[in-house]
């Protein structure tokens, strides 16, 4: 009788409320076994999991499921990370309330999540617009008021006149407001932020210690802080307003101190301001200066503009050194002193500069063995390069790096008191404070006679009003008739709420510590945040490489400094995986989505069309899956069809888990087939194994082939190379087949033993990557209980070492050929054998040996 076909659908779901009604994933901090925490970034719920979710969620799953196996207590949660401007669109254009679109969406994406089989404590699920979770979040918000960790100042900000509200660098797109697409201002607004500069000496050096984090992360990080040794100087002012007789000025070259022609300040330098009060054309210059965007990137690709001010700045070596002084839109105000000195023969931004207003060029240095100077590319060798020095200090030319041209430049200013040694961070403080409401409310107002003044923590939660309405631009809690109203907690006179919200990378930069106590009263249970942190592996995408990284790390220091965990680092281990990607179709400029699409080929041409219409259209190049390019896949469709196991077996085999996957329909289909295949092999072997049990004994075949694969499929989980994981499985299938179906009734009782222990071993090594597959399989071997709460495999040493070795056979240093001898054979009698070999007598052509060199396990050199 023909084996029936494994129906996915029947099984998945039947093992799903298994697993659920045992509780089999639901953690205990106290439980028994070495604690192991593993975390995939929470999901922002936009209503549909997409086939990065399928990845990213497998491989987190795979990890968990393993450690379990080797007896790990081990957390893996699932939350939301559900505030934010979607959800405020959603409200405006659909006419519906944020949370209601919010809390449909979560419903949605778990019934997705939880039809992909994912091993998730599912009592531990929150979201971060949950009151219960942004109470804490305002808890820890006045703890780091106290601390001074948190503090308002004005700060330059992107402001859109349409939406009014206050937009990030990555909102602004050519200017404009991504949503109004009206022109962006920069506005000056009194913001809050956390104190992130105070810890960037010690987030940067941390770094060196997290041997388990990617080094490009880390590399980014560090070039996010920006950790840079200087020179800090003031120019002389000549023709000022009263008041500013100096200008302190950082500079990252102090070689370059012999080259400037010009100096250059801030839009928003205090000087600059004061010019403006009193000179209309500066005023109107600063206006234009403020219509471009605040990110580095704009202001670096933007028409570098200036003002000449008629001041002159003397330089600190030589009063009678003056140059010109410009208002420049390029200089930032929150970098350095808000003011550079103009080198332009050394800096492309400079050069620019110097060259649209006809200001002279200076090479300092140039190429060691050359004359060249500077065109219109600036000269900018790395610090470790000999260059030669042509102007330095009034010396003869000198030969050496720039790196040692600095060091004696710093020693020679500070010798002769014109300038000092300082170190400068990229780093700037974090901004925190947005205008909108679908986010966590900033628990502090506003008293005309005590200021600004921290809620009560007896007064927490603030909560955000249900009754807002989203008809006109700007922030809905600036209008609302009542909420603003309060009472002063320190006076008991009237005062208004603070109308600004967090940033939502607040929201997740602490929600990992949550999920170790989610129902706590306090914002951790420091007994269970130290039990289970750091975790141990966190996986995602390189987009969250900086900020979202960066932003955690301050914040457990910060949550650290306010007596709530102990640890400093919130992630040991960090895995970002690659993207999902696949082929893209056009119909002229219409994109088609895959599921409309039909495949032929002729003579090796591949060509495609449409099936609606019947059309011939074009394959485009293969992209990451994007709703915009109608490239993607649905989740949904693929486990209805295959099965979530075959969605989570392809995406773990098709290439290295740090590396794009291309999704084909061919791919999927050959992981169905090995289901299918799977599926086969054990269940028209389970008849043969008959009800009565021996132990499995010997070195037979296939008990080396089934422990030799879980030795390294457990080594190849460990090291997060599941696709090579995956291609032991399937070797070990192969090797499996042939003597699996040659069992009968007449079989030895041994062969069966190894055939059933086999088998065993080969569902439990696949229990990880398709674990609905391996519960019905092992059901079907009548094993005891479910595979998910069954150990791992041990792996037989003695069943791991090879009976014989393969030997390279050289002779005088040249390979020969190759003998096979026993891994435990006598040196003497692998001496004895490579002499009595054809190809070793013809290539000794009757010359003498002189010995021979045997490197166990290695190589046999044979010297004549």
């Amino acid at each position: 009788m023909a084996t029936e076909r494994y129906n996915p659908r029947e099984n998945e779901s039947r093992w799903q409320a298994e697993w659920e009604a045992a509780k089999l994933f639901e953690t205990r901090t106290d439980a028994a076994g070495e604690k192991f925490y593993v975390l995939e970034m929470f999901p922002y719920p936009s209503g549909r999991i997409h086939m990065g979710h399928v990845r990213n969620y497998a491989m987190g799953d795979v990890v968990a499921r393993y450690k379990r196996a080797k007896g790990c207590n081990v957390l893996h949660p699932m939350g939301w990370d559900a505030f934010g401007m979607p959800a405020e669109n959603a409200a405006m254009q659909n006419k519906v309330h944020p949370a209601k679109w919010t809390y449909e969406n979560i419903d949605a994406m778990r019934a997705q999540l939880k039809s992909m089989g994912l091993s998730l404590d599912w009592s531990r699920e929150f979201a971060t617009c949950d009151v219960e979770y942004y109470h804490r979040q305002q808890m820890l918000f006045l703890d780091m008021l106290e601390k001074g960790l948190a503090y308002r100042k004005k700060s330059k900000v992107n402001w859109d006149p349409v939406d009014q509200t206050v937009l990030a660098n990555e909102q602004v797109i050519d200017g404009r407001g991504w949503r109004s697409g009206a022109e962006v201002e920069q506005r000056e607004l009194t913001q809050w932020f956390f104190r992130i500069t105070d810890y960037a000496e010690d987030l940067l050096e941390a770094l060196d210690h997290l041997p388990d984090w990617p080094e490009k992360v880390r590399v980014m990080q560090k070039n996010w802080i920006g950790k840079s040794e200087g020179l800090r100087f003031a120019f002389g002012l000549v023709g000022a307003p009263q008041g500013f007789d100096s200008l302190p000025v950082f500079t990252t070259r102090p070689d370059t101190m012999f080259g400037p022609t010009f100096a250059a300040v801030s839009p928003d330098h205090p000087l600059a301001r004061a010019l403006a009060e009193s000179d209309p054309k500066v005023a109107a210059f600063i206006e234009e200066c403020h219509r471009m965007g605040t990110s580095q990137e704009e202001i670096d690709t933007a028409e570098k503009l200036g003002f000449d001010t008629g001041i002159k700045a003397t330089h600190p070596a030589d009063p009678n050194w003056q140059l010109p002084l410009y208002i420049a839109n390029f200089v930032l105000m929150d970098y350095g002193t808000g003011a550079i000195i103009g080198c332009p023969a050394h800096d492309q931004r400079d050069l620019d500069f110097a060259r649209k207003y006809g200001l002279p060029v200076i090479d300092v240095f140039v190429p060691q063995d050359s004359d060249e100077r500077v065109g219109d590319t600036a000269f900018v060798p790395p610090k470790t390069q000999v260059v030669r020095y042509v102007q330095w200090a009034g010396a003869p030319d000198t030969v050496q790096t720039c790196q040692d041209a600095m060091a004696s430049t710093l020693a020679l200013f500070e010798e002769k008191g014109w300038g000092t040694r300082e170190t400068n961070y990229r780093l700037r403080d974090w901004g925190i404070s947005r205008q909108r409401y679908w986010g966590c409310p900033i628990p502090v107002l506003h008293c005309e006679a005590c200021g600004v003044v921290p809620e009560a923590r007896e007064n927490l939660p603030v909560k955000l009003p249900e009754d807002i309405d989203f008809d006109k631009p700007g922030n809905p809690l600036d209008r609302h008739p009542t909420w603003r109203q309060t009472t002063c907690p320190q006076c008991g006179g009237a005062a208004l709420r603070e109308t600004d919200t967090m940033d939502t990378f607040v929201d997740s930069s602490w929600y990992y510590v949550r999920f170790t106590a989610p129902r706590a009263s306090e914002p951790t249970d420091p007994q269970a945040a130290n039990a289970w942190l750091p975790v141990d592996l966190y996986i995602g995408g390189i987009e969250h490489a900086i900020l979202h990284l960066l932003y955690s790390r301050f914040f457990l220091r910060a949550m650290k400094a306010c007596g709530h965990v102990a640890e400093d680092e919130p992630f040991r281990g960090l895995f970002t995986q690659g993207m999902v990607v696949h082929e893209t179709y056009r119909d002229g400029r219409e994109w088609v989505p895959p599921t409309d699409v039909a495949f032929e080929e002729r003579d090796g041409v591949r060509s495609a069309r449409r099936l609606s219409t019947g059309t011939p259209i074009e394959i485009g190049s293969i992209e990451k899956m994007s709703k915009s390019k109608k490239n993607v896949v649905d989740p949904d469709d693929i486990i209805a069809s295959y099965g979530a196991d075959t969605a989570r077996w392809f995406m773990l085999s098709d290439s290295p888990p740090d590396r794009d996957v291309i999704w084909t329909e061919a791919g999927v289909e050959g992981a169905f087939r090995f289901v299918q295949r799977l599926w086969r092999l054990v269940t028209e072997t389970a008849p043969k194994l008959g009800p009565h049990r021996v132990a499995a004994s010997g070195n037979s075949d296939i008990r080396k082939a089934a422990h030799r694969a879980a030795a390294g499929v457990g080594d190849d989980i460990e090291r997060l190379a599941f696709n090579k994981a995956v291609a032991r499985i399937y070797e070990l299938v192969n090797q499996l087949s042939g003597p699996l179906s040659q069992l009968d009734a007449s079989s030895a009782e041994a062969d069966i033993a190894d055939a059933r222990e086999a088998l065993s071993i080969l569902v439990r090594l696949v229990a990880p990557m398709m674990p609905h597959l391996a519960e019905a399989c092992w059901a079907e071997l009548g094993e005891a209980g479910l595979v998910a709460a069954t150990g791992w495999p041990q792996a037989d040493a003695a069943l791991l070492k090879d009976d014989t070795v393969l030997l390279p056979v050289q002779v005088n240093g040249k390979k020969r050929g190759e003998i096979a001898v026993a891994a435990d054979a006598p040196q003497s009698a692998v001496e004895s054998a490579v002499l009595g070999l054809d190809f070793v007598q013809a290539a000794l052509d009757g010359k003498a040996v002189k010995r021979v060199i045997v490197v166990p396990g290695r190589i046999v050199n044979v010297v004549v």
